[in-house]
């Protein structure tokens, strides 16, 4: 209390005002935005029943029909900048289908080409394996906007995250 007092030894206080200043500027109310997702119900198509071959592994790939070994190799390369990523650790399967699936949407709405998902590795899960890997793989093969997906650079995740390229499809709205 000592300090304080020595260092306001200096200091006067301000002289007393019988008004009270009233600011007359009033701020509308602005009605909350609702998520797009929540008047659409976001429909969540992607099923943990459909199972694809998928082989996974430390090349764990795919891509659609059509699409070349090319443009898989340029996926890998990071011939495309990653735009948005989306992280489902700590997620339950059901959280997690239903996250993917909302991210996805929007990330094709906005016309994005090359997101991230981080699945991670499992080293934490029950026995030590990853419990959302193929499934989402399977989820990603059920999406006809997914062209193709590959296993993340370690520098962008290794085997804990995918790197998927999507269709563009402002493009073909044009």
């Amino acid at each position: 209390m000592a300090l304080f007092h020595e260092a306001m030894r200096d200091v006067s206080p301000l002289p007393a005002v019988d008004r009270i200043v009233v600011c007359d500027t009033t701020v509308s109310a602005v009605p909350r935005q609702q998520n797009q997702y929540e008047d659409e119900g976001t429909q969540d198509t992607l099923s943990d029943h459909v199972v694809m071959d998928l082989e996974v592994g430390d090349s764990w790939n795919f891509m659609r029909s059509g699409i070349s070994q090319q443009t898989l190799k340029r996926l890998r390369r990071g011939h495309w900048r990653i735009q948005e990523e989306l992280d489902l650790h700590g997620l339950t399967r059901d959280e997690a289908r239903q996250a993917l699936s909302i991210f996805l949407d929007r990330c094709s709405q906005l016309g994005i080409r090359c997101v991230r998902i981080i699945h991670g590795k499992g080293l934490s899960s029950r026995n030590r394996e990853p419990v959302l890997k193929t499934r989402i793989g399977n989820w990603l093969m059920q999406r006809a906007d997914v062209l193709a997906f590959c296993q993340a650079k370690p520098e962008h995740g290794g085997g804990g995250a995918l790197l998927i390229l999507l269709k563009n499809l402002s493009v073909a709205a044009v």
